[in-house]
């Protein structure tokens, strides 16, 4: 390593929740060596879920987003370099090269690179009013071409379109959402779930189309700005903006680029590790062994990412930590909280606790008489009973589950 090239004991890549969560964690518990968090964005790293509630709405500010002040990197002597970018790492040098062709070395890299979202290789993508929500400067854009009255059709029903419909149907615009399968959150949650959030959707004025795959986008009479979605049926929907919400593209193009094992993400141990022993990886782009349900997982949560930063940051002070917590995401719509915990994928029995027409209720996922995951709507009381019953392997009474006389933490 050459003598003038700058090293980091610690060099985090990343301006998410995981990269910053790393580098506090690492002083939180003690680590009194130096520590670089690069980011290619121009702010400090942020709070993301609000971006598509709070954030969209214009509640929150720029500021209020930031995990931390910079007073703070300051007072934890945490170094931070923003707008830029690493093109390459160079694991036998344990050097990285950023973008204006210097280079950085390091005793330990930790990619925490997190995802970018996924956009439509389809006719016309390429207009104006086409837009994505995953970052600061994506929601200042879809905010300013918001307008009262405008016709906005969100592509995908997933968590985040979702949101970005109720968002934008409260602050009065027409929304459209398409959903390619049968019926929105169709890969996380049961059909029950589905239908209540489609029914909630169209009581405040959302049309949720399913079954509806888009093929292009028309131009208006510039050729330049979208005008209508077109789908597969020969369906055209009126569009003024349209936002795709179809899904986050890890970014392991480093990690490649280096060697490391990729699966569907960066391939890491349970203590984070990639196949390189020198470079961790953590959060959005990083996929991990999960004991709890017995296979390998990458997940987009805010949770996970934490995790992550933690297990890193231990074991980086010598104490062989290892990854074990318990799944789980929540949601907010309409001012109503949707909390999920565990996974529910191949659950043999499914309860319902409580009406959903009430509008608060719980939906229990069980595999050999155990809960292996749940969905509660407007509980967050029974949910964090419930993640017990998850973590602890509980085997439970169908009867006393669907029963609302009998309490959770009794079946724990």
């Amino acid at each position: 390593m050459s003598g003038s090239t700058k090293v980091y004991e610690v060099l985090i890549v990343g301006g998410g929740q995981a990269a910053a969560q790393t580098a506090f964690a690492l002083r939180q518990q003690g680590f009194a060596g130096s520590v670089l968090l690069i980011s290619d964005e121009p702010v400090l790293p942020y709070q993301r879920p609000p971006l598509s509630k709070q954030f969209l709405r214009g509640e929150v500010s720029l500021e209020s987003l930031q995990l931390w002040p910079a007073t703070a990197y300051e007072q934890a002597s945490i170094e931070t370099r923003l707008s830029t970018r690493v093109v390459r790492v160079l694991p036998d040098l344990r050097q990285v090269e950023l973008d204006d062709g210097s280079r950085l070395g390091y005793g330990k890299l930790v990619l925490a690179t997190g995802g970018r979202a996924r956009r439509l290789a389809l006719p016309g993508s390429e207009l104006t009013g086409i837009d994505v929500l995953r970052t600061q400067q994506d929601v200042l854009a879809i905010r300013e071409a918001m307008q009262v009255g405008q016709h906005l059709v969100i592509v995908g029903g997933g968590y985040v379109g979702l949101e970005v419909a109720a968002v934008a149907s409260e602050s009065g615009q027409v929304v459209t959402v398409l959903e390619q399968a049968e019926r929105v959150l169709a890969r996380v949650t049961a059909p029950q779930l589905s239908e209540f959030y489609e029914k909630l959707h169209r009581r405040h004025g959302v049309n949720v189309m399913t079954n509806a795959a888009v093929v292009g986008f028309q131009a208006d009479a510039t050729g330049k700005k979208v005008a209508a979605v077109l789908l597969d049926d020969g369906r055209v929907i009126a569009a003024d903006q349209v936002i795709v919400g179809v899904g986050l593209i890890p970014n392991t193009e480093l990690a490649e680029q280096a060697g490391l094992a990729l699966e569907n993400g960066i391939r890491i141990d349970n203590g984070c590790r990639t196949s390189d022993p020198h470079i961790y990886a953590a959060g959005d782009c990083a996929n991990h062994p999960c004991g709890f349900f017995g296979r390998r997982m990458r997940l987009e949560s805010v949770p996970n990412a934490n995790e992550h930063a933690r297990c890193i940051a231990a074991n980086l002070c010598g104490q062989q930590q290892q990854l074990e917590a318990l799944p789980w995401f929540w949601s907010d719509q309409y001012g109503l909280k949707l909390q999920m915990a565990g996974l529910s994928e191949g659950h043999d029995q499914f309860i319902l606790r409580g009406a959903p027409a009430e509008g608060q209720f719980s939906a229990f996922y069980l595999k050999d008489g155990k809960v292996i995951a749940v969905d509660c709507v407007g509980r967050p009381a029974e949910f964090m009973q419930a993640r017990r019953l998850i973590q602890q392997r509980v085997a439970v009474q169908v009867a006393q589950l669907a029963d609302e006389g009998t309490k959770l933490k009794e079946l724990v």
